[in-house]
């Protein structure tokens, strides 16, 4: 998995901003990878919506990734699911979507991300690395010290979130993070692919 910026959508968080709006702008700054995050709209909506994105990803070289719906993504050819410890169970989800199919795995602890790895998760989302509000249900902060833990004992991707922007990406990333996840300091903001731009530059500096 090429482990470029990382982002996520969500209309709450950017009014007036769709989710397709948000795909476009971000994948034209250089994002990677797109997850679609939405709990509110119908399956009829997302369907329709995620294979717009799709289109854009496959459009952008870049993968397109949709959260917890493991059945939107496989109808609509999406590269893969993000699935939470509450969700389906990561051994169901990969009967149900062998490899090349991508499934990551939210882990809050050393002990999580060694179950995700064994079982089959292609990538592990680390946290929330620092304070956030974008996500009520996100738990409490666990630092950058996590992220280096995880990497001591797993090999997969890991990809950090949570509070994450442009001052504190570097230590994320020396911690140990390949790529790193940005919902508000990048879609909140009045150019949405210009801020995408500056966190590439980051990631991947020689680019």
């Amino acid at each position: 998995m090429d482990c470029g910026l990382y982002i996520i959508t969500d209309e709450v968080l950017a009014p007036g901003c769709s989710h397709i709006q948000i795909a476009k702008e971000s994948l034209s700054g250089g994002a990677k990878i797109v997850q679609l995050r939405d709990k509110r709209r119908s399956g009829a909506e997302l369907f329709a919506i995620a294979n717009v994105i799709r289109s854009l990803c496959t459009e952008n070289s870049a993968k397109f990734i949709v959260n917890d719906r493991l059945d939107i993504a496989l109808a609509t050819c999406a590269d893969g699911v993000h699935l939470g410890q509450d969700d389906l169970p990561l051994s169901a989800a990969r009967a149900l979507a062998p490899r090349p199919f991508i499934i990551g795995v939210s882990v809050g602890t050393v002990e999580e991300a060694v179950i995700a790895e064994k079982g089959g998760a292609d990538y592990l989302g680390v946290g929330p690395v620092y304070p956030t509000g974008t996500k009520a249900d996100a738990g409490p902060a666990v630092g950058t010290a996590l992220v280096s833990s995880i990497r001591e004992k797993t090999t997969v991707p890991i990809v950090a979130i949570g509070g994450i922007n442009l001052s504190n990406a570097k230590d994320v990333l020396a911690a140990g993070a390949d790529s790193i996840a940005v919902i508000s300091a990048v879609i909140c903001s009045p150019d949405i692919a210009a801020a995408s731009r500056k966190f590439v530059r980051l990631i991947n500096p020689q680019d």
